[in-house]
């Protein structure tokens, strides 16, 4: 029995040393070695503290900030570890309802703006933690930030164009806006 158990058991613990810490420990050293601020979270920082991460969005209430999208995670809205989408059909009255919801919230903080409000300030992103938002949605926020602040919004627009990034290699995805990055420039303007 004994000579059944041993091979298994030496099997056992080379599987462990191997991809248990071995393996791990090379990935992590690579990636420390080739892509360090990545490896450690994409943190974004602030007078040498972390602020956030460029990876997880961040909610922003105040009328002085561009606003995220909204997040489908909960009881806590941009909880990575509830991270998921919120699975309601586009049929769903709860989506429509939400939706509406939303949609009034965006015009009752800014009674002027009467531009078509962009889907993505309505709908959560499949993750339910997108730290970005369109061009579009930056557009329809920058008037009510313009005022709060009393910016001349030429000054916001050339802001925002500078925080947008393009496309993955010309060709994937869409332009975006990342909002924590574009608030904290947004502070950073004197």
């Amino acid at each position: 029995m004994l000579n059944e158990i041993r091979p298994a058991v030496v099997s056992f613990l080379l599987l462990t040393l191997l991809t248990g810490i071995a393996y791990p420990l090379v990935v992590t050293g690579i990636a420390q070695g080739l892509m360090p601020g990545k490896a450690n979270g994409s943190l974004i920082m602030k007078d040498g503290k972390p602020v956030g991460s460029s990876l997880i969005g961040q909610s922003f209430s105040y009328p002085k900030y561009f606003w995220s999208r909204p997040s489908a995670t909960s009881p806590m809205p941009n909880n990575a570890l509830s991270s998921g989408g919120s699975n309601l059909g586009p049929t769903n009255p709860a989506l429509a309802d939400a939706v509406k919801a939303r949609v009034q919230a965006l015009r009752d903080a800014d009674p002027g703006n009467h531009q078509p409000v962009p889907v993505d300030l309505v709908t959560a992103s499949a993750s339910g933690l997108d730290p970005h938002i369109s061009p579009a949605a930056a557009e329809y926020q920058l008037a009510r930030v313009a005022r709060v602040r009393n910016l001349n919004p030429d000054i916001l627009r050339k802001l925002v164009a500078e925080h947008t990034e393009s496309r993955q290699f010309g060709i994937l995805g869409e332009p975006r806006v990342n909002v924590l990055e574009l608030n904290l420039a947004l502070d950073a303007l004197r």
